[in-house]
């Protein structure tokens, strides 16, 4: 794969800034449902966090171009949280697998519930939850494929920020330990479930609450590849 891990070139600056920007002011869509975001950040400190974690440095200056993600950090944070997941194992301990990003990444998430699962942690079963929003001609509904839970429209999965999903499943069960990404990582996280989570560079609110002290473990890498691409952090994240 071109430059190693989980591919290069990500969003384009415009976008990295203007999601962190929608973060500051309070857009939901952005949060992830987590509250206090916004405590003691600006915008030149919510992109120094985007780019200490990606390894290269954001033009303030700059409106467009790439914003590029080097190998090197994503292999450190796999590493860093691949204990966690260890003692996750060794301890039979309960963890939860949830996207809302199901087009680029449940093939990493499926491969992580079967080696879990094999190495003696118990992979939850979501429960099996169904609402519905105002305005909405369908209901939501949580489903799980191969040991993920995942949002759907009752025919397929479905791409999502929103923390409802993860709140409702939270409201039946309580893992030891959440790996997700987007509103499930934030509504667990949230919740106060210790949380490995994934989340791409235009996607600052995991950072922040990492920042914040609220989370230990952030993975930052594109959200939209190959998924043949993610074969290194998956070796990294179970060696």
């Amino acid at each position: 794969m071109a430059g190693g891990v989980a591919g290069i070139a990500t969003h384009p600056l415009d976008n990295v800034r203007g999601n962190a920007q929608m973060l500051l002011d309070r857009d939901p869509d952005k949060e992830f449902g987590l509250s206090g975001l916004q405590d003691g950040m600006s915008l030149d400190r919510v992109l120094a966090l985007v780019e200490r974690a990606a390894g290269t440095p954001i033009d303030r200056d700059g409106r467009y171009g790439p914003v590029e993600i080097m190998p090197g950090p994503i292999l450190d944070a796999c590493a860093a949280a691949a204990p966690r997941l260890a003692r996750a194992t060794r301890d039979g301990e309960t963890v939860l697998l949830a996207t809302g990003h199901p087009t680029g990444l449940a093939h990493l998430y499926h491969e992580l519930a079967l080696e879990l699962a094999d190495r003696g942690a118990k992979v939850e079963t979501p429960p099996a939850v169904r609402w519905r929003h105002e305005g909405l001609s369908h209901d939501w509904y949580v489903d799980q494929w191969d040991g993920v839970a995942m949002m759907t429209d009752g025919r397929e999965p479905r791409h999502t920020h929103w923390p409802f999903a993860m709140q409702r499943i939270l409201g039946v069960v309580r893992p030891d330990l959440v790996f997700a990404d987007h509103g499930f990582a934030g509504a667990a996280i949230e919740a106060g479930i210790e949380t490995i989570s994934i989340a791409d560079v235009n996607d600052p609110a995991l950072l922040v609450a990492k920042e914040q002290g609220r989370t230990d473990h952030v993975l930052v890498f594109d959200d939209h590849v190959d998924p043949n691409d993610y074969w290194p952090v998956f070796v990294a994240l179970t060696a």
